[in-house]
């Protein structure tokens, strides 16, 4: 079937939400790099999603389901297939000590939110960038605690489209590991069980992430955070390795190694995807042949990469 045809047959999907093609997609992302999405979908509600996804079965078209776009490099070439911004699905409830959350909703937002009703597990997570969705997904750990010791469940849609429950399993997750990264399916929402605490130390914690993250220099610039995971085990942390290497401040095109912190890559202004990514293997490389160490990456490659 021809592109103009899929686009005729895309517009004719039953869904209540809205479709575009050729979408940019750097302002939908962290990095804010990265070409066009030939489909793009804002869906109303989940039913959209599943008529979407089972639209690109039936067309034999990729399909990706974008978040926060925190932890992505999309390729400058852009995306083929379908993607499916789910930012609009961001609904947020309290009841008792769950909190449950679609996947679209921020990650800090859901952690603000059960500050307000004076509840604590989630202020590790305040002013982390990227949904709920992601954050599931990629079990993101910091300060010590990781997101599963909070997951009561999740609520997920499988590749064939069907709706399903998942109750997590201890053994199932590891650091910055998940079951939802094997087969991937559609993370739709989440509870969260959380205790009652003080008010005063919620926030007075929160505040101290916040600052910290602020000092490490997560905010100065476009990117994704850590790009790479840490390995305690190799004896230090994946930024002073990458410091030792020599390569902090180190450029290509307009990204650049953070001068402030070794596992941060930053867009300058001009970057492009292609540049992140030779950022990317040139840390990979001299790490490897300095230390016998090989990094492992927390961004994920996102699109149509030429190499």
């Amino acid at each position: 079937m021809t592109m103009n045809n899929v686009r005729h047959s895309a517009e004719r999907i039953n869904i209540e939400g809205s479709i575009e093609f050729d979408v940019p997609m750097a302002p939908y992302t962290s990095f804010r790099v990265g070409g066009p999405a030939e489909i793009f979908i804002h869906p109303k509600n989940w039913q959209d999603v599943q008529r979407a996804m089972v639209w690109a079965d039936t067309q034999g078209l990729s399909f990706f389901l974008l978040g926060g776009g925190a932890n992505i490099l999309v390729a400058d070439e852009g995306i083929p297939g379908v993607v499916v911004h789910t930012r609009s699905l961001n609904g947020i409830e309290i009841d008792g000590s769950l909190v449950t959350a679609e996947a679209g909703a921020e990650i800090s937002l859901v952690a603000e939110s059960a500050a307000g009703a004076d509840l604590t597990g989630l202020e590790f997570i305040f002013r982390m960038p990227g949904s709920v969705g992601g954050a599931v997904w990629m079990n993101a750990r910091c300060y010590g605690v990781s997101l599963n010791e909070r997951l009561a469940w999740v609520d997920l849609i499988d590749t064939d489209g069907r709706p399903g429950r998942y109750h997590p399993r201890e053994e199932d997750f590891a650091y910055k590991k998940s079951p939802f990264q094997e087969g991937r399916p559609v993370i739709t929402r989440a509870g969260f069980t959380l205790k009652p605490g003080s008010p005063e130390k919620i926030r007075a914690l929160m505040d101290e992430h916040a600052r910290d993250r602020e000092s490490k220099g997560h905010f100065r610039y476009p990117s994704a955070g850590s790009v790479f995971k840490n390995d305690r085990a190799f004896g230090m942390p994946t930024g002073k390795l990458i410091d030792t290497a020599g390569l902090k401040g180190k450029r290509i095109g307009g990204a650049m190694i953070a001068p402030f912190h070794g596992n941060i890559i930053v867009n300058t202004g001009s970057a492009t995807a292609s540049d992140i990514l030779a950022l990317i293997r040139l840390a990979e490389e001299k790490v490897d042949e300095i230390f016998g160490f090989r990094l492992e990456r927390e961004v994920l490659l996102v699109g149509a990469w030429s190499r």
